[in-house]
């Protein structure tokens, strides 16, 4: 008897095709659960379970690394503080601060004793004049009689490039001899303390005995400190008028 070959499209015979790595990437998730539905179970839980766990232990490690460097740090300034102290390595913290604490007490009434000898300047104009001692500059060979008047003043301004040959000139005008300088400056302010002794001269000698000389040297630095920077030209023409009503 005649048996016909089995039909190609006869669904007994069918078996599915051989599953490749590079049909399984191809493949939908969906369907390689279908295959493998124990491996895809196992995979999905330790994908769930493993980032969780590894954040925690970054986490703890950062937090580790990052409380090392702060204990270095303080450590550090702490031996920076027994430095500058000059106090023992071993001094615990409480004692150290304790210290720190007392110095900065001390460096501030420090400052504050000589912000009242008025040597730094200030947020206000200011010209102070005090007489000195009569006998306080003698002649210079020694010998002679003893020199005029002497005055401390003081001036406080804003600081400008004209100020200091100003100054100058206007005691020259005033027969004024500078016996000793200093100057500070800060924040665009200027203060210039001097020691000026009257000059020997027979047509100042009435205004030396009459004791006029600190108010007159206080009305030319007042006129000095008020007045505004000045060109080059009208400079020029001041610098003559001065040296022309002195000479």
């Amino acid at each position: 008897m005649y048996r016909r070959p089995p039909d190609a499209h006869d669904a007994s015979n069918r078996r599915p095709p051989e599953l490749t790595p590079a049909v399984a990437v191809s493949l939908p998730s969906y369907l390689m659960a279908s295959f493998f539905p124990m491996d895809v179970a196992t995979a999905a839980a330790g994908s769930a379970a493993d980032p969780p766990a590894d954040r925690a232990l970054t986490a703890s490690r950062n937090h580790r690394e990052a409380e090392k460097r702060r204990r270095e740090r303080i450590k550090s300034h702490l031996d920076r503080l027994r430095s500058i102290l000059s106090c023992d390595p071993k001094t615990d913290k409480a004692s150290l601060l304790a210290m720190a604490v007392e110095r900065v007490r001390e460096l501030k009434q420090r400052t504050a004793e000589i912000a009242q000898a008025h040597f730094f300047p200030t947020e206000t104009d200011e010209i102070i004049v005090l007489p000195g001692t009569h006998n306080s500059v003698s002649d210079d060979s020694g010998s002679g009689p003893p020199a005029a008047a002497v005055f401390e003043a003081s001036l406080c301004c804003e600081d400008r490039s004209d100020l200091l040959p100003e100054l100058i000139e206007t005691l020259r005008a005033l027969r004024m001899r500078t016996l000793r300088a200093e100057m500070a400056t800060l924040g665009g302010r200027v203060r210039n303390v001097l020691v000026l002794a009257k000059e020997k001269d027979e047509e100042y000698a009435g205004s030396e005995s009459s004791g006029d000389g600190g108010g007159l040297l206080r009305e030319a630095l007042r006129a000095v400190v008020s007045r505004a920077p000045l060109a080059g030209g009208e400079r020029a023409k001041r610098r003559k008028m001065i040296d022309g009503g002195g000479a």
